[in-house]
């Protein structure tokens, strides 16, 4: 069934009243008839008119059946309450500060914003693909979290909730970490117990287990340029067997890898402080991964230098009209490479150690270390050098 051009759905607010939302590609007919039958426009796109008044309540809904008439809107009437206020009452109820706010996607193409926020391989995700969400409620926390109510579609009660993030991220089904949407009771109370003690968790775990995958990835991209620079390095050949025409030629290789590795170790600078902080090797069945790991935190706490020189050039940069050449660019990565070069080496060796205290360290507790979240990376034999063009 083909949605309406111009519809109308009413709901009902304990505090506003009678609140109307328009969506359909025609949506601006069904505001002007909303205007017309005297109701008021919030600042998040809702109509709203009070209905303390009964006989005002009943003129304003007769004007408004036949300015819809007039302007080729259609009616819905939910039988829910108006989602603004559940997501308030759930946010209210939920551990720590959180705060609410519904947004309205009125024409069809405005939902499709949510694609590249949207941290969900589930029943949200589906309902996103499948049908409309003309609005939904984006609840946050102070800490950054934020995560998208929807009404559950094809019920009369619930909702379903899901996450959402700023990252970069890859398609959320090729994503062994994406946390699922889950189904909600209509009840606030209910709804935000749930969330506390089912989604939260699971969001928590999801975001370690992609920060930690993160790193792997990471390190993963540096150990095998490195492992190729070593291997020509050591026979004085490239990988085709082909000798090096000049020694020198290993300098600018040294260069290249310093560049290419300072772009994945910046993952690293970014993702593995709270992943360290979360580890206790005594804890685990390998407390022996202690040293390790204090190698590790004083490899950061040696690259934290080059990490602020980064950043802080970066800002100087993005904050006046102009960039440097792609050239110097590369300079800049390489010096930032070289710099750090033995806390990558750490890092590199220490890996496995990491791994695996990082795994059993998912919040969760015990839980974590009998139903680990599925590896990305696993160990693997050393890959052969690549062909001369990986060296770059």
């Amino acid at each position: 069934m083909p949605t309406p051009s111009a519809e109308i759905i009413l709901t009902t607010s304990h505090t506003l009243g009678l609140v109307a939302i328009t969506h359909g590609e025609k949506y601006p007919q069904a505001n002007q008839a909303l205007e017309e039958a005297g109701f008021s426009r919030l600042s998040n796109g809702a109509f709203v008119s009070p209905l303390t008044d009964p006989q005002a309540a009943r003129h304003t809904a007769s004007a408004l059946v036949h300015h819809a008439h007039e302007h080729g809107a259609t009616i819905t009437t939910s039988s829910r309450p108006y989602l603004g206020d559940i997501g308030t009452e759930i946010a209210a109820k939920l551990p720590g500060t959180w705060s609410a706010e519904l947004e309205i996607y009125s024409h069809p193409l405005w939902q499709e914003d949510l694609w590249p926020m949207l941290w969900e391989a589930g029943a949200i995700y589906r309902a996103l693909e499948e049908g409309r969400i003309p609005f939904a409620s984006v609840l946050k926390n102070s800490t950054g979290t934020g995560l998208l109510l929807i009404e559950r579609p094809g019920h009369r009660s619930g909702y379903l909730l899901g996450a959402l993030t700023d990252r970069e991220q890859e398609d959320p089904h090729d994503d062994p970490t994406t946390p699922r949407s889950i189904v909600l009771p209509a009840d606030p109370g209910l709804a935000a117990h749930a969330i506390a003690h089912t989604f939260l968790p699971a969001y928590r775990r999801a975001l370690h287990n992609q920060d930690l995958n993160t790193v792997l990835r990471s390190l993963d991209r540096i150990r095998e340029e490195h492992q190729t620079l070593q291997a020509i390095k050591d026979s004085g050949r490239y990988s085709d067997g082909m000798p090096l025409s000049d020694s020198r030629l290993i300098v600018g290789m040294e260069r290249d890898f310093a560049d290419h590795a300072w772009l994945s170790y910046r993952e690293v600078l970014e993702h593995s402080p709270v992943l360290l902080a979360r580890c206790r090797p005594t804890a685990t069945p390998w407390p022996q991964d202690a040293a390790a790991l204090t190698r590790l935190r004083e490899a950061l706490a040696n690259s934290q230098g080059a990490w602020n020189e980064w950043n802080d050039m970066r800002h100087e940069l993005y904050s006046i009209p102009r960039t440097l050449p792609a050239h110097e660019w590369r300079q800049v990565r390489g010096q930032l490479g070289l710099a750090v070069l033995p806390a990558i080496e750490t890092w590199l060796a220490d890996s496995e150690a990491f791994e695996r205290q990082a795994r059993a360290a998912v919040p969760g507790g015990p839980a974590a270390l009998s139903a680990p979240s599925p590896r990305l990376l696993t160990a693997r034999p050393t890959p052969p050098p690549s062909p001369r063009a990986a060296i770059r």
